[in-house]
């Protein structure tokens, strides 16, 4: 759920990235840290227990406006994808405004990937939020690797996106399609705050 500063006059959203272990949320978040000016972003934090580790940190995006006279905040959080870090997903999934679902391209981790969205979709309806309504995008990473090793877009969308929201192809090494998916997933976030936000602000 998105808090409200009216003193500081700012609206912070939390977005959180998810999917399999090791498809690339780690990454996406490097990447967008390494590229955000320093005097628009708080520090990356890295909440790490035991056996795993979460990453956030906050930005002001340069060029997303204002709603009602209120600057946007982000919170970008990664979620750990393995099996065994349910309890984590849960929590950290909790009052997220939107889901990056992070995706490896690999045509050997198509089992992987429908099981992390299930798992995204379980988690959700255990905090009582509809899957269908919150905003989604999904990402195809390592789309870098050798063409034979991967599945093309359209059958990865067939097989993950029957919702039919924005999807992008992505190799968060190196940049390509990682701004575009923070963008599009801003962009939902925002116009669900504005039509829902009524007269909050």
């Amino acid at each position: 759920m998105s808090l409200v500063n009216y003193a500081t006059r700012e609206i912070t959203c939390k977005i959180v990235y998810y999917g399999p272990g090791r498809s690339g949320k780690t990454t996406n978040l490097h990447y967008i840290y390494s590229q955000v000016p320093a005097d628009r972003k708080g520090q990356m934090v890295s909440l790490a227990t035991q056996t795993d580790r979460t990453l956030f940190f906050d930005f002001l995006p340069l060029d997303l406006g204002t709603i009602s006279g209120f600057t946007t905040r982000f919170q970008l959080y990664t979620v750990p994808g393995q099996v065994y870090y349910q309890t984590t997903r849960k929590l950290v999934l909790q009052g997220a405004d939107g889901v990056v679902f992070v995706a490896d391209s690999q045509a050997r981790q198509l089992g992987e990937n429908v099981e992390s969205m299930q798992d995204l979709h379980a988690n959700l309806a255990d905090h009582g939020i509809d899957a269908r309504t919150i905003p989604l995008v999904i990402q195809y990473n390592k789309r870098d690797l050798p063409e034979d090793l991967l599945l093309p877009v359209p059958e990865l969308d067939e097989q993950l996106n029957f919702r039919n929201v924005p999807s992008f192809a992505a190799d968060a090494l190196h940049g390509p399609g990682v701004f575009e998916t923070l963008r599009a997933v801003s962009e939902l976030v925002l116009r669900k705050l504005s039509t829902s936000g009524g007269g909050r602000f």
